[in-house]
């Protein structure tokens, strides 16, 4: 996927994936935010992130477990940005195609890159 259609599909997924977060939150909380917006933890994935490691998980390009480790997060936050994402996705009729490539290291990634030229990366990813 080049770069300018993923940036594409990041803003056009960002409002959604934002208010369904906040309604999620407001879940959680049961009620109304008592703190002001902004206040307490900070979220570990970007909603670029977010969308980037969906696509990367339904191209079926590695494992949650390997995609969590290039993000630094754990499996089970990469799970739940996916569980986000995907359905809005599919509200969008957006559809990844698997793809031929498979890792099962950060080291088989990082001996892809360093043997493909920029336009293999692409028709790979």
């Amino acid at each position: 996927m080049p770069e300018s259609a993923l940036d594409k599909l990041i803003n056009q997924l960002a409002q959604d994936l934002h208010e369904l977060r906040e309604q999620g939150r407001l879940w959680q909380r049961g009620g109304e935010r008592i703190r002001a917006r902004g206040a307490g933890a900070k979220d570990k994935l970007t909603t670029g992130d977010r969308v980037l490691a969906t696509v990367l998980y339904q191209r079926k390009l590695g494992t949650r477990e390997l995609l969590a480790q290039l993000f630094g997060v754990n499996a089970s936050t990469l799970t739940r940005a996916v569980h986000q994402v995907q359905p809005l996705l599919a509200q969008r009729g957006y559809t990844i195609p698997p793809s031929a490539a498979r890792f099962r290291t950060p080291a088989d990634v990082t001996a892809f890159l360093a043997s493909s030229s920029p336009t293999e990366i692409t028709s790979a990813c």
